[in-house]
């Protein structure tokens, strides 16, 4: 299979910047310096091409009402030009992906992680019977870029002029400006803030690049590479696929129950995920984890407590391009989860260093 490319990707390979191939993806891990895009993120704006999510096109009438009879959210009175994330579960009420609902009417999106895309495109179709529903994975149909930092909705409005204004979060409009027509969508996040994405064909982000580049004036841009992204999420406390998100984790553990609502009655997992709470059977929960020493690289860790008891696993960490220091998220055993609790990490050939559980988001 050949890898997928975008125009960015093309437009920054001409420029000399190093691409990489992951899941038949191409993506550019670094830039010229990641601290820089770090900051961009924390204090300017960062751009991050995120072409490689799945991007499953969902056609028919039935679309909407099905969505939600399997997934979590309630998603059925979902208007033209909203948004809403959504997960979908197993049957035991595990995760097979977050995903993000776009409805544009005629059809609509959904997108998820790049590595969970054939997945859920493959239980949609499982579940399929009579309704009127088709589920597409497009490839290279669409172009994404994701715009993140405090200073996303000025650079938006800059680029895409006072239409931005009127969008509220989780909706998305049509623009066309300087004879480049896309969509930007307004997205609030976990945490609260405000991040947009803009959607187009390939010819229409081949223009909308060149702009950007050409209008970035004083701001403090940067494009953000996979590298730099995966330091801040880490720091954001973002769980991802396949790393936090999988099928081995439920959505109570995952700290995503805001995704789940309570009053719309039956999807698929329903029953075991309300029976967790209500009998408060939850055994463990994300956080974020301080490594008190340096680990080595590609280590996989459990974690124990000075009595050599199981109390949890570490799932992705990082060497924080914010923090100067090593951070990770993982799942940990609620005896253990208060903040400052010191626990052992040890590797796969039983090497054991110091920890500490920290909450999220870390703070510096």
């Amino acid at each position: 299979m050949n890898s997928q490319s975008t125009p960015l990707i093309e437009y920054l390979e001409n420029l000399g910047y190093k691409v990489e191939t992951n899941n038949h993806d191409s993506i550019i891990k670094n830039y010229n310096n990641t601290e820089d895009a770090v900051r961009s993120l924390y204090e300017g704006v960062g751009l991050r091409d995120i072409s490689h999510s799945g991007i499953i096109e969902l056609k028919g009438n039935d679309v909407l009402e099905f969505i939600h009879r399997v997934a979590t959210n309630d998603v059925k009175n979902l208007a033209k030009e909203e948004i809403i994330d959504t997960i979908f579960t197993t049957e035991k009420g595990r995760i097979i992906d977050r995903t993000t609902l776009l409805n544009f009417d005629s059809h609509q999106l959904l997108i998820s992680s790049a590595e969970n895309k054939e997945k859920v495109a493959s239980w949609i179709s499982k579940y399929v019977i009579t309704d009127d529903v088709k589920a597409t994975i497009t490839e290279g149909k669409y172009t994404i870029f994701e715009l993140l930092g405090p200073q996303a909705d000025s650079f938006v409005t800059l680029i895409c002029g006072n239409v931005v204004n009127n969008i509220q979060p989780n909706t998305f409009r049509i623009v066309h400006t300087e004879g480049i027509l896309f969509f930007v969508v307004k997205i609030k996040d976990d945490n609260g803030n405000i991040k947009f994405w803009t959607i187009s064909d390939e010819e229409n982000a081949r223009r909308l690049t060149k702009y950007i580049l050409e209008n970035k004036g004083l701001f403090d841009f940067n494009f953000v590479g996979e590298d730099a992204y995966n330091s801040y999420r880490i720091e954001q406390g973002i769980p991802i696929a396949p790393f936090e998100i999988n099928d081995e984790i439920n959505p109570h553990e995952a700290r995503l129950m805001h995704l789940v609502s309570s009053t719309k009655g039956c999807y698929i997992g329903q029953e075991v995920i309300a029976r967790l709470e209500t009998y408060d059977k939850v055994q463990k929960f994300l956080t974020g984890i301080e490594f008190l020493e340096q680990p080595l690289p590609e280590s996989h860790f459990i974690l124990q407590d000075d009595e050599n008891k199981e109390a949890g696993i570490i799932t992705s960490y990082v060497n924080s391009l914010k923090l100067k220091k090593f951070i990770g998220l993982g799942y940990v055993r609620k005896n253990f989860l208060e903040n400052g609790t010191s626990l052992i990490a040890k590797d796969q050939f039983h090497r054991t260093i110091k920890v500490e559980i920290k909450s999220l988001p870390f703070k510096k």
